[in-house]
């Protein structure tokens, strides 16, 4: 169940990160994924994927092969490959610090 904060409002649409997650989470390089709201000046937003992954993973490939299984709204409209996402002593993955750090580098 995804939290209301982290629901994503693309065109009055909402989509689920979890749902998107779950896709990304199928593909055989990705080990871990989270799912953020990207700004986007004509949607709102839009769904920007942060993944950890094995040695020889492609980002664009994984993008594609993703949004290739994705509905309409719910499209990566990019990707980011880290090594470790950021994590709280629990082993939950801190979606705000991933949004700020997308904000920054935006900006």
């Amino acid at each position: 169940v995804d939290r209301k904060k982290d629901l994503i409002l693309s065109g009055g649409q909402n989509i689920y990160p979890s749902d998107i997650e779950a896709v990304l989470l199928k593909h055989p390089s990705v080990t871990s994924a989270a799912v953020i709201a990207a700004p986007h000046d004509e949607w709102g937003e839009t769904p920007f994927a942060v993944v950890e992954v094995t040695e020889d993973a492609n980002g664009d490939e994984i993008m594609a092969w993703a949004n290739e299984k994705l509905g309409r709204r719910q499209r990566l409209t990019g990707l980011h490959i880290v090594e470790s996402l950021p994590r709280n002593p629990n082993g939950k993955i801190l979606k705000r610090e991933l949004k700020k750090s997308l904000l920054a580098e935006r900006s």
